[in-house]
């Protein structure tokens, strides 16, 4: 590993820690180096605070230091004005003579303009250090950015024969998962800015769809309701956090539900990503049934799919949706259970 890949290596841990709350802004890690000594490191935290470049620098005690430094970052620093003034221009100001940058930042405002402002100023650039890395760590942001639509993510609990749940029309679902990696869902949830369902799992399962077996913000509950037949007292319509319902009816939205009305002619997917891209909702998570899943799957609207293999039998049932083969796929192990994970 070179110096500078491992600085950038210490970019994107960093950067990890705005997972729940940097977006719609891309995750970014910033480290400033003197003399191979790390003097200042900052992340961008929250949308409409403070930048990681912005954040490194001032936790720089001897700001004299800056100007014999380098500053690492894992995302092009900014050349635009936002809710926030430019990266590229902080950096110019404060005389960094050397700029590491893990990956051109694919947001048509930003694209090369930071890095050619900072080679203008004189400074030293230098792109593509561990890119691929550091492309992966804002993928939700290059999908949101460059497809028009949040970034999705599949997920269900397979028994070891390969149902989802028993048939039933009343009652509770089979419980296939453990209590650590049903913490592990809720994790998920709070790294998602929506949580989608089905009708029939809103009826049968009375969900809340919150987080509250972790730390975070519930994400924002969807629900299709075609006929608006869904009784007012599920737990999605507590009022605890928003919940929005997809249906073909005319219908008035109140301070605890919105409702938005769509054309049932035609496949109703592609209209909820439009209405979740305009509201700026960057990450969806769908936790339906079998038949809305597998419906993700069909129309290749889908980014990453979790497969949690239980050790229960059911002997009969609802049939897990079925992933076609040639995706990529790795294995992992949670609480002692195996997790397929798929990426397209």
């Amino acid at each position: 590993m070179t110096k500078d890949e491992k600085y950038i290596r210490r970019c994107i841990q960093l950067a990890r820690n705005g997972m729940c709350n940097a977006a719609p802004n891309p995750m970014v890690g910033a480290v400033i180096v003197h003399n191979d000594r790390i003097i200042g490191e900052g992340y961008h935290a929250r949308c409409g605070e403070g930048h990681a470049e912005v954040n490194a620098i001032r936790s720089v005690k001897d700001e004299s230091m800056l100007r014999e430094s380098t500053i690492y970052v894992s995302l092009e620093p900014c050349s635009h004005y936002g809710k926030t003034p430019p990266c590229a221009d902080l950096i110019i100001r404060k005389g960094i003579p050397r700029v590491v940058v893990g990956c051109v930042d694919p947001f048509s405002l930003v694209s090369g303009r930071g890095i050619q402002k900072l080679k203008d100023a004189g400074i030293d650039v230098k792109v593509g250090i561990l890119e691929d890395e550091c492309r992966k760590l804002i993928k939700r942001f290059i999908t949101f950015n460059t497809q028009q639509r949040p970034y999705i993510t599949l997920k269900w609990a397979e028994s070891a024969d390969g149902f989802i749940d028993i048939n039933r029309k009343e009652g509770q679902p089979v419980v296939l998962s453990t209590p650590i990696t049903s913490m592990y869902v809720h994790k998920q949830r709070a790294e998602h800015h929506a949580i989608l369902v089905g009708r029939k799992t809103a009826l049968l399962d009375n969900p809340s769809l919150t987080t509250r077996n972790w730390y975070g913000k519930n994400p924002v509950r969807l629900v299709i309701d075609k006929e608006l037949t869904l009784p007012a007292s599920l737990k999605l319509f507590d009022g605890s956090t928003p919940t929005w319902v997809f249906t073909a009816l005319d219908k008035a939205s109140t301070p605890q539900v919105t409702y938005f009305k769509l054309d049932f002619s035609q496949s109703i997917l592609p209209q909820i990503l439009q209405k979740l891209y305009e509201n700026k909702l960057q990450a969806l998570l769908v936790e339906g049934g079998s038949q809305l899943l597998q419906s993700f799957i069909d129309e290749e609207l889908w980014d990453e799919i979790y497969v949690e293999h239980a050790v229960k039998i059911l002997g009969d049932g609802i049939k897990s949706p079925v992933i076609p083969n040639g995706y990529k796929k790795d294995f992992l192990l949670r609480d002692g259970v195996t997790v397929t994970h798929y990426e397209r």
